[in-house]
Order: C-alpha cells, then sequence, then structure tokens
C-alpha cells in the first residue's frame, strides 16, 4: 500500500481517524476530509508528528459542487487517487414515530446521500485509470433492527446497498467496492447514546427489554479493529474481494 493516495471523510475522529493512522502507518498518503474544520486540524496534526503524511481537506460532504471540487484538489495536490473510505456518519436517536424531519434528513444527508456524492466523484477518476478500491463504513444495524435508531439504520443500509450496486457496475474496470460494518465502537457516538455511567456495562451485556443481546466477545471494539478490517479490504490480500460487507461486532448481530 506504500506510496498509494486514500480520501477518508469523517478523519476529525472516532472511525475515520483511526482509519487515517492505520494507512498512513503503511505508507499511504492521507487527504483527510471533515467538516469539524478544528477537530481535523488537531488529528492531521497528530498524525503528521507521528511521521504519517496527511493532509487536512476541510469539507461538507453535503454539498455536491463542494465534494467534486475537493476531489479536484486532492489530486491535483497528492496525486490520483488509489483509495476511498467513506467513514462520515452521524446519529439522531429517536422512536421511528416521533423523529422530525430535520432529523431524518440530516441522517441521510451524511450517511448515504455524502456517500454516494463522494463516491461518484471518486469513481468516475478511477474508472478511466481502471484501479481503485473503496470501503465505505456501514453498521451491522443496516441489517438489524434496532429500537431508537430508524432513520440511523435506514440510512446505513441505503449506503450498504449503494455501494455494492456501484461495486458490480465498476468491477469491470478493475475497481472493488466493499463495505466494513462496525457494532458498538467505542467512539464518542456511541457514548452519546449512553443514558448514565452504566452504558458501557449495558452495551456489552445487553438490554433484553430493547432486544439487543450484547456482545458475545464481552468487549467493545475499538476504532483500530475497524480500522484494520478496512485497511485489509483496500488492501491487494483483499484483491478477489468485491460487494462484500465484513462484519466486525464482537458477535452481537450472532453473524446476521
Amino acid at each position: 500500500m506504500e506510496g498509494k493516495v486514500a480520501l477518508i471523510t469523517g478523519a476529525a475522529g472516532g472511525i475515520g481517524a483511526a482509519v487515517a493512522r492505520a494507512l498512513g502507518e503503511r505508507g499511504v498518503t492521507v487527504a483527510a476530509v471533515d467538516r469539524d474544520a478544528d477537530g481535523l486540524l488537531r488529528t492531521v496534526q497528530k498524525l503528521t508528528a507521528d511521521g504519517v503524511t496527511a493532509r487536512a481537506f476541510p469539507a461538507d460532504i453535503t454539498g455536491r459542487a463542494e465534494v467534486d471540487a475537493l476531489v479536484d484538489t486532492v489530486e491535483q495536490q497528492l496525486g490520483p487517487l488509489d483509495f476511498l473510505v467513506n467513514a462520515a456518519g452521524v446519529l439522531h436517536l429517536g422512536e421511528a414515530r416521533h423523529l422530525t424531519d430535520q432529523d431524518w434528513d440530516a441522517t441521510f444527508a451524511v450517511n448515504a446521500t455524502g456517500v454516494f456524492v463522494v463516491s461518484r466523484a471518486v469513481v468516475n477518476r478511477m474508472v478511466p485509470r481502471r484501479r481503485g478500491t473503496i470501503v465505505t463504513v456501514a453498521s451491522n444495524a443496516a441489517g438489524t433492527a434496532r429500537t431508537q435508531m430508524a432513520a440511523y439504520a435506514a440510512s446505513k443500509a441505503a449506503a450498504t446497498m449503494f455501494t455494492k450496486c456501484l461495486g458490480l457496475e465498476v468491477a469491470g474496470h478493475g475497481i472493488r467496492c466493499n463495505l466494513v460494518a462496525p457494532g458498538s465502537t467505542d467512539t464518542p457516538m456511541l457514548s452519546s447514546m449512553w443514558r448514565d455511567n452504566s452504558g458501557r456495562r449495558t452495551t456489552i451485556a445487553g438490554r433484553p427489554e430493547e432486544y439487543r443481546v450484547g456482545i458475545p466477545l464481552g468487549k467493545l471494539a475499538m476504532p483500530s479493529d475497524v480500522a484494520d478490517a478496512v485497511a485489509f479490504l483496500l488492501s491487494d490480500r483483499a484483491a478477489h474481494i468485491t460487494l462484500h460487507s465484513l462484519t466486525v461486532d464482537g458477535g452481537a448481530t450472532l453473524g446476521g
């Protein structure tokens, strides 16, 4: 992977930042993208201090024109993109019948439309070069119903099927498209769901009243666990894998 160039969305923190580190440590030049400009700058400063080649590109991936300009700028400054990782995501909790239009629209704007817009901009540059790999960070909730998470689960299901359909269409151009589907991962997004100090414990143990079986491995995923799965699917070790969703949830969805 050394010498390749990757664009990573949602790179200011959480899984996106872990992916940026994992790829950077493997010799990839990282274009780190996030709308949180301050958080993105801090993350990139930490990466570069540790010897990773990374540049910050603050941008809102929900803006179509902004995304096209972003990809042009990245390729002009860093070179042709070999990898794209769609790691940006937002979460709005609430019962399906009580979700507001704003909650629904904001969730889909990032989690689904953002994946579409960025993937389209990048893959249209990959096709003429007949190479490239895309990994979308989805969720195990894309295939397993969760209470309070209708908008999030639906948006991740949309991103999942878009990525697979895209992969089917561009496979003939030598481009692979896969997904990583994390479960409960030790990030600020997860802790935002906890109601009190028992949140970590009950996430691992499960909540029968919410139809959650818990995590059979008995621990939360670390962002690096997910990042390693992303790195594998991007690498030549996964050269014959496409249209695949790799679940990284400690068994929380029982292999579903």
